[in-house]
């Protein structure tokens, strides 16, 4: 028995490691029957973008990257931290498009996912493929939307024909003349504000000194239904919420698309993520928002960097996590012996509060806004870059508020968006050379819009004048289709026939549509001009052209070449207001693009975007540089190998010093970045 007994842990040891060696045994065959998925799913959650590459195409893809690059760390936007009371911001967006119950099937061919299914996943779905599909018609939505804004665009071109200028005063709209006047000071009751949808038109913006007044009470909590929270809480979704917003709205780019917020004010009652009551101050431009700045009862640093005109950014008020130190009745007593001041610190309640009435006065400093309640300062939030205060040319109010009486005054009289006479200067000096008959080095088209004089006016005087331009190495156009009003087109045709660049396209402007201004800037390209490569731009946004050139110089001119600052495993948004349906767009993440403000192209990959385009094989997207990667990508699986070269100078957002191109650059900030640039220093300006 005791023999017995000595054996039974040895043999029990070998039963163990036996059962241990089979389950290790089990998992390797797992991982050798399942390991591509396995990378697929790693590359996936570390942004690994060498095994994204290598999964979206079978072929070698070689990436220049500047010394400033980092493709490792994956593209994380700010946007999406505050995407619940996104939703919470627009009530129109309860309709979001949602994912199919049923997955497509796979093709299989021994475990391995067909090449061809990875070829042609990016882009919308083609008229072929949607007839086969018994849809009932063979046209997207993007491109009815093109066919009724080339009908519009065509009959408005034929108004501008048979119209004389001199019909809407060309004495005074572009020779100079008496300017349009605004008034100084507007009022509107709660009634006439309702009736206006909730926007009081600013007819020229405002100026340092003007000031906003709101009267109003903010209505009682509701309750509101949140996806994300419901799958936080596993179906409990609902949230009480009281909440409203004032912005500062500026002028629509184009048709389709929201005008831009210059200011972005959101007091939040109840419903904020932090479960407390917050201010939040923000801003947005053509769907990109801020960072915000939030304010919610603990104050801002008083250090002078952190003040605006003397203002701190965030005041303090009760909050009910945080008790007041007080001090005991010794050590103010001891303090009082020794004879040191006592200064008495008062501390206010959330200036908000539902039913009750409130005033509110937003005022415009040298450095910020500042928002007061009740009389007593609140925050205050800097000017940011590429947001000026004449472009604030509305008040939008909404939310979960009565208004009773909205009071604007110290208003400025004019505005140069509504008087071209100002910003036009008919001069021989910003006139644009003809086109050369030699082959150039660099084309450069230049996306605007048609009510963008300003705009256009201090491109011509600022990086259009750059030696290489003027030599006609480099040829410069602006690209801009027709505006719903008949006088602001009528006046864009009398700037272009004097300035000589601009190229206006006969269809209605629509942001949808942006993606037809870009083709229009390829077939430019090669057609009209002998350009090398082509480049793509905005017209707020300054380039360097001299650096840009040297830039392409560096890549072998054998090499196919798609430059800028590249995205990588972006995901397409499915809900809200600027969702991307499954039809639009099927596959998870977006192909390497390069963001819209400035990008190069080689011409090799222009003659193949217009042979696409004209047998009717390109694939249409609504956002356009998304667009111009899904094409380059096309190229590069079905042609030659794209050198994709990455540089974070191609500024998305706003200026960083040694830029290659800024972006959201105000007229002003152009004229003073090419003064500093005529100095031999590429630095920011970062004023209003």
């Amino acid at each position: 028995m005791k023999r017995l007994k000595n054996e039974s842990p040895n043999s029990r040891k070998f039963r163990l490691s036996h059962f241990l060696l089979g389950v290790g045994v089990l998992y390797l065959l797992f991982l050798s029957c399942n390991f591509t998925n396995f990378l697929k799913i790693v590359s996936t959650l570390s942004g690994d973008d060498e095994s994204e590459n290598n999964r979206l195409d079978g072929n070698t893809v070689a990436i220049g990257v500047s010394e400033d690059a980092d493709l490792t760390k994956p593209f994380v936007s700010s946007v999406y931290k505050d995407a619940f009371h996104r939703k919470l911001e627009d009530n129109r967006d309860l309709d979001a498009p949602l994912r199919p119950k049923e997955e497509p099937k796979k093709e299989e061919d021994n475990g391995l996912e067909s090449m061809t299914h990875i070829l042609q996943g990016y882009g919308r779905i083609t008229g072929e493929i949607m007839l086969q599909m018994n849809r009932t018609s063979d046209l997207s939505v993007l491109e009815k939307m093109a066919d009724e804004a080339w009908t519009l665009g065509l009959k408005a071109w034929k108004e501008i024909e048979m119209v004389d200028v001199k019909e809407f005063g060309e004495s005074s709209v572009v020779e100079g003349g008496k300017a349009e006047s605004c008034p100084s000071w507007i009022s509107m009751s709660g009634e006439e504000l309702l009736k206006g949808d909730g926007l009081m038109f600013l007819p020229c913006g405002l100026a340092a000194g003007s000031s906003i007044t709101v009267v109003g009470t903010p209505h009682y909590s509701h309750k509101e239904y949140s996806p994300q929270l419901a799958k936080l809480k596993n179906g409990d979704g609902l949230v009480s919420v009281s909440q409203f917003m004032f912005e500062l709205q500026g002028l629509k780019s184009a048709e389709g698309e929201d005008p831009p917020k210059i200011l972005h004010l959101n007091p939040r009652l109840k419903g904020d993520w932090s479960k407390r009551p917050v201010i939040e101050h923000n801003t947005c431009y053509r769907m990109h928002w801020g960072t915000a700045q939030r304010c919610d009862g603990r104050p801002s640093e008083d250090d002078d960097g952190m003040l605006v005109d003397g203002y701190r950014k965030c005041e303090k008020w009760m909050r009910n996590d945080i008790a007041d130190s007080k001090e005991s009745k010794t050590t103010s007593w001891f303090k009082r012996f020794i004879g040191r001041e006592q200064k008495p610190e008062v501390t206010w309640p959330f200036p908000f509060a539902e039913g009750r009435m409130f005033v509110l006065t937003l005022r415009a400093g040298v450095d910020g806004y500042h928002i007061n309640v009740g009389g007593r300062h609140m925050t205050s939030f800097p000017y940011r870059t590429g947001f000026t205060l004449e472009d604030a040319t509305g008040l939008a109010v909404k939310g979960n508020l009565d208004v009773h009486s909205v009071f604007a005054t110290s208003l400025p009289t004019s505005h140069p968006s509504f008087s071209p006479q100002r910003v036009l200067e008919m001069s021989e000096t910003w006139k644009a050379s003809a086109l050369p008959k030699h082959a150039i080095k660099l084309f450069i088209g230049v996306l605007s819009a048609s009510n963008h004089f300003a705009e256009r006016m201090a491109v011509r005087k600022t990086w259009m004048q750059d030696a290489a331009i003027k030599s006609s190495d480099v040829v410069v156009r602006f690209f801009v289709a027709l505006n719903p009003r008949k006088e602001v087109n009528a006046v864009l045709r009398k700037e272009a026939a004097y300035f000589g660049d601009i190229v206006i396209l006969p269809f209605m402007d629509r942001y949808e549509l942006v993606v037809l201004k870009t083709i229009a800037i390829c077939e430019f390209g090669v057609q009209n001009v002998t350009a090398a490569h082509i480049m793509k731009c905005d017209d707020d946004t300054f380039v360097r052209v001299d650096t840009v050139l040297k830039e392409i110089e560096a890549i072998p001119r054998e090499k196919s070449l798609y430059m800028g600052n590249l995205n990588l495993l972006h995901r397409p948004l499915r809900n809200g207001k600027w969702a991307v349906t499954f039809e639009e767009w099927p596959e998870a993440v977006y192909p390497p693009y390069a963001n819209g403000p400035g990008y190069v192209i080689s011409k090799d990959i222009v003659n193949f975007i217009i042979s696409q385009y004209k047998d009717r094989k390109l694939r249409l997207f609504k956002m356009e540089d998304v667009s111009m990667g899904m094409w380059v990508e096309r190229f590069n699986h079905t042609v030659s190998a794209v050198q994709y070269s990455h540089s974070w100078k191609f500024c998305q957002y706003g200026c960083m010093d040694g830029y290659f191109t800024a972006h959201y650059q105000s007229p002003r900030q152009m004229v003073c970045l090419w003064d500093k640039l005529s100095r031999g220093r590429a630095r920011c300006c970062n004023f209003r």
